[in-house]
């Protein structure tokens, strides 16, 4: 060492080097020692032992929580992500829509209460009526007996259409509904068609239904569609396809039907050419029948996609 070297420096390497010396000895004795005396060994080196095992067992339980824990935030973390996802897609979509489609929408498709009653009573059981089998109602007496579903009873009021209720704003899917339902003979429920038409676009967020909704769903299902105008209308072609199992969906406005816009379903005439509906708000309405001018008179005036008449029917084979 340099006699140089301050004495302050020259302490710690001191104790050091005892220190150093203490545990080679001790770690001799315990060698010694637990050939010599394994009990006496095992006494002293007990409490070590069982804190490094104690320490052991902490450290894999740690790390197992630790693992779990991950999993678990990578679970929640991944459904948060596909919710928001959803959204994200849903807001896209609904701002990515042509503007003057909203415009064309026109007035919102609500089901209320209507203050105008029919004009005339209801008909016959023999002429038309409601009836259940197989827990499903069907109006008979049309040119083919409609699956009727309500809009506004319990079982489906409150199911969603996007983030709308059907109760309210939901008269197109039950509309197509019940067309697709009695056309094919093969129930389709307002909540299944719902779901379709949110996931393709037809939903319209706080207003009902795009018009594309007719023949969209028409032709998801195979069915036959055809936009009829008004003012090419022959009202005596008309009754003859409904008379001989064609249907029609309408777009109603203000009047008879609805205070605002509605979807409502042509679906036969009488022996005296009077117009039998399916209408998903109603059924008294749905058991009355109808002049077909009083009919045409409150057709909406857009013409939008098809609106506010359209022919629905099974291809021909």
């Amino acid at each position: 060492m340099s006699p140089k070297e301050p004495k302050h420096r020259i302490w710690p390497i001191v104790l050091a080097v005892v220190l150093l010396a203490l545990a080679c000895v001790v770690t001799v004795e315990l060698v010694v020692c637990r050939f010599a005396d394994p009990v006496l060994y095992d006494r002293i080196t007990a409490p070590v032992r069982a804190g490094v095992q104690r320490l052991v067992e902490t450290g894999e339980a740690a790390w197992n929580g630790a693992v779990q824990l991950g999993h678990d935030l990578s679970d929640q973390l991944t459904e948060m992500g596909e919710q928001m996802g959803k959204k994200l897609s849903e807001l896209a979509e609904e701002f990515s829509r042509p503007k003057e489609e909203e415009t064309d929408l026109g007035l919102t498709q609500l089901a209320d209460t209507v203050e105008i009653a029919p004009p005339r009573e209801q008909l016959d059981p023999a002429i038309s009526s409601l009836e259940e089998r197989d827990g499903l109602e069907y109006l008979t007496g049309g040119g083919v007996e409609i699956i009727y579903y309500n809009q506004t009873d319990e079982i489906w009021a409150e199911q969603p259409y996007g983030t709308d209720q059907l109760g309210g704003y939901g008269c197109g899917p039950a509309v197509m509904s019940m067309a697709v339902s009695s056309l094919l003979n093969s129930p389709v429920d307002p909540a299944e068609m719902a779901e379709l038409c949110v996931d393709r676009g037809y939903w319209c967020r706080g207003h009902g239904s795009y018009y594309t909704i007719v023949g969209g769903v028409a032709e998801a299902y195979g069915l036959t569609c055809t936009a009829l105008p008004p003012e090419d209308l022959s009202e005596e072609e008309l009754i003859t396809y409904l008379a001989t199992g064609g249907l029609a969906v309408a777009l109603m406005t203000k009047g008879h039907f609805t205070n605002g816009g509605h979807f409502i379903l042509l679906r036969g005439v009488t022996l005296d050419g009077s117009i039998l509906v399916a209408d998903p708000a109603s059924r008294e309405r749905s058991l009355t029948s109808w002049d077909l001018s009083l009919i045409l008179e409150e057709l909406s005036q857009t013409r939008a996609n098809g609106a506010p008449l359209w022919l629905i029917s099974k291809p021909q084979e």
